[in-house]
């Protein structure tokens, strides 16, 4: 009869390894200090040429001093709509270390209202990042003529 020992060691399992490595000094990392500088740092992020074209989503991860230590493209989709997995939001600012994120995503029709949908989100990504001590600082709608910022609004 085998022991247990020998059975799981002819499992095939992957090995999970978490690494954050970065060539950037944190001194060089942009820093946030207001909704413009995060919509500012976000459009110079997104491919033009799908601003006005398809929906997108992307978190951008910052440090404790809200340095950016990266920026992650969660989800493309279509004219009116992209889906926002929560785990891949906050798996991301977890490999990053982050302390805070600033959700975005824009809306290829111009309109910067936020919709029923986006302030669902934004509810449920809040709560989400709470277990985690994880800071939902805003979430910003961006579009070629602007943007929207949850937070300047109140929300």
């Amino acid at each position: 009869m085998q022991t247990v020992e020998q059975n799981y060691s002819s499992l095939l399992v992957a090995e999970v390894e978490l690494i954050y490595k970065t060539k950037v000094k944190p001194s060089q990392r942009p820093k946030i200090t207001s909704a413009q500088s995060a919509y500012e740092i976000l459009l110079s992020s997104w491919d033009e040429r799908k601003l006005e074209f398809m929906e997108q989503a992307k978190v951008l991860l910052l440090n404790n001093a809200n340095r950016v230590v990266g920026i992650y493209e969660l989800s493309s989709g279509g004219i009116t709509g992209t889906v926002v997995d929560s785990r891949l939001v906050f798996s991301a600012a977890l490999l990053a270390n982050a302390t805070g994120i600033i959700l975005s995503h824009n809306h290829p029709s111009g309109k910067l209202e936020p919709s029923p949908a986006d302030r669902t989100l934004t509810t449920q990504l809040c709560q989400a990042a709470r277990l985690l001590e994880i800071w939902v600082l805003d979430h910003i709608i961006i579009t070629c003529e602007g943007y929207y910022s949850f937070q300047r609004k109140g929300y």
